[in-house]
């Protein structure tokens, strides 16, 4: 079997990024070969470096294979080499070897320019149209859509390690322990929490552990403190906020002290009714039959919020949308343009959401269940920091950190 050769080349921050160090783990680790043929390292920490690689392969399949390993790294075969298109050749159809995204900033060579990709997504395509280049979902593509297939004229940015001090969001910063100082870890995350409200948007994507463990009322604050522009969940979190905010229960089990409620078995549905009587959880709001909770904050602080069903809901509320598409077109509108997500106690949801999420997005997980940390970092939401605690403690501890950083009460 003849052996075959390519060269490729990468830009960017190779050595303090570990970018070149992955791509030759990448090789080797496929059983190919390599020789730098050029190196030219940036002298100080802002500049750029550029390698020039041959890489060999034990045939033209296995070269096929560690040039896709190694292109989402950043190694392409050529700078400029025009991009290749097909039509599509019908609605929700892909042309064969459709290119695949990663959800890094990435960019295309088409008519001797390079065409940055707009709203950057994993596991998504790229369609090409009137000269702008878009990650698409396969739902959204139409008949004679221009798809860009293969790798040749794409060009993927590795990520870099941030130029300025490291902060609770470094470079590679996913790894996620029960044992790290949580205190310290508060406080850092309300720092960043305060610096990016200041300048972007936030994002919350919550569970109903959020009300069993009595932080509720911490995202409520948060909420109408202005630090929370948008509030991603499902039917069980507004269920239980609002049964909270009414009855002073969560599955009828009352959170200030833990003892279960008379007959409260039946308080989530009675929630449920007291929405639909209302007709919405605005109506509620407005009808001054919900006075506070998260949602009341959402309402009256005009944060939008979108609910998303499941087969297992109760009801559900008016407000959720049973459609699993639209509810995640709607995940999307709410996700433009967040600068950081904080993803707290749902697994699914989660997972959802970092799926539609750009690379340089920060996320903050927030877990009693270190496995919902671990399958977000394995599904490709690499950047993500991964906190494993009891999240009814550590909301608190991050309010109380943002009031004493900024010196409100």
């Amino acid at each position: 079997m003849k052996k075959k050769s390519q060269e490729v080349e990468v830009n960017g921050h190779l050595i303090d990024s570990m970018v070149l160090t992955k791509i030759l783990d990448k090789v080797m680790n496929r059983g190919g070969e390599f020789e730098i043929l050029h190196l030219e390292v940036g002298k100080k920490k802002k500049d750029s470096s550029h390698a020039k690689l041959r890489i060999t392969g034990k045939s033209a399949k296995h070269l096929e294979e560690i040039l896709d390993d190694i292109h989402r790294d950043g190694a392409s075969i050529s700078n400029k080499v025009q991009v290749r298109l097909k039509k599509a050749l019908k609605d929700m159809t892909l042309p064969d070897n459709f290119y695949s995204t990663t959800n890094t900033k990435t960019s295309i060579f088409h008519n001797e320019k390079w065409i940055p990709v707009e709203n950057q997504m994993m596991d998504k395509c790229i369609i090409l149209k009137e000269n702008k280049a878009s990650c698409v979902p396969i739902r959204d593509v139409r008949k004679g859509d221009l798809v860009v297939v293969d790798e040749i004229g794409v060009k993927v940015d590795p990520p870099q390690r941030p130029r300025d001090k490291a902060n609770i969001f470094a470079f590679m910063g996913s790894s996620s322990s029960s044992e790290r100082p949580t205190q310290h870890i508060a406080e850092k995350v309300a720092q960043d929490i305060i610096k990016t409200a200041k300048r972007g948007k936030i994002v919350i994507v919550g569970g109903p552990a959020i009300v069993h463990t009595g932080a509720a009322e911490s995202v409520a604050d948060m909420i109408r403190d202005g630090y929370i522009h948008g509030v991603l969940a499902g039917n069980a979190l507004a269920v239980h906020d609002i049964e909270n905010s009414t009855l002073g229960t969560s599955l009828g089990m009352y959170v200030q002290d833990a003892t279960l409620a008379k007959r409260g078995y039946r308080n989530h549905m009675d929630t449920v009714n007291a929405v639909f009587k209302a007709g919405s959880i605005r109506n509620m709001v407005e009808s001054k039959k919900l006075t506070s909770g998260i949602f009341y904050e959402c309402i009256k602080n005009d944060v939008p919020f979108v609910l998303a069903g499941s087969i297992r809901d109760d009801g559900p509320l008016p407000d959720v949308i049973a459609d699993v598409v639209e509810a995640q077109r709607e995940y999307k509108k709410v996700l433009k343009d967040a600068d950081m997500v904080i993803m707290v106690s749902t697994m699914l949801h989660s997972i959802a959401t970092g799926n539609m999420l750009s690379a340089n997005v920060s996320v903050v997980v927030i877990d009693i269940n270190q496995p919902t940390v671990t399958k977000l970092v394995d599904r490709g939401t690499w950047q993500a920091l991964g906190v494993v605690t009891d999240v009814g403690a550590f909301l608190p501890m991050i309010v109380q950190q943002i009031k004493k950083l900024t010196g409100k009460k």
